[in-house]
């Protein structure tokens, strides 16, 4: 042992690949909303990372997978997306962390769904019959 204390951190310590990463993003009431594919951090004076969001979709996948396929996941993405970038939830809505992230909007009232709502309104709905389908 140094004899130095470790400082008390001021608010709840995860470890972001055990905690957060590829867990379920569930709103109030445990409706599936997506899946945590990267993080945004926040880099403090004092070095120490803070997490500013959570990235969703296949923008922030591909780049996490890397290589080959994730370069064509990001390419085809950007293809068809018009090059937006991933689904951003700003941390301070998360409501809890635990065996799924649940946060504290409805996933209406997050900007996380323009990819597969631009899939489901030029492509799935164009096909005969599709628009019969319950969503």
């Amino acid at each position: 042992m140094s004899g130095v204390e470790p400082r008390p951190a001021e608010g709840r310590v995860y470890d972001a690949y055990l905690h957060l990463l590829d867990r379920q993003v569930v709103d109030p009431d445990g409706e599936l909303i997506c899946k945590v594919d990267d993080l945004e951090l926040e880099l403090a004076e004092d070095g120490a990372a803070y997490v500013r969001a959570i990235l969703t979709g296949p923008a922030a996948l591909g780049p996490r997978i890397g290589g080959a396929a994730g370069a064509l996941m990001t390419a085809v993405h950007a293809r068809l997306s018009g090059g937006a970038g991933p689904g951003r939830i700003p941390f301070h809505l998360v409501a809890d962390i635990g065996s799924a992230v649940t946060v504290s909007a409805r996933p209406a009232d997050l900007p996380i769904r323009g990819f597969e709502d631009w899939v489901r309104t030029t492509i799935i709905d164009a096909i005969p019959g599709a628009s019969d389908a319950p969503e």
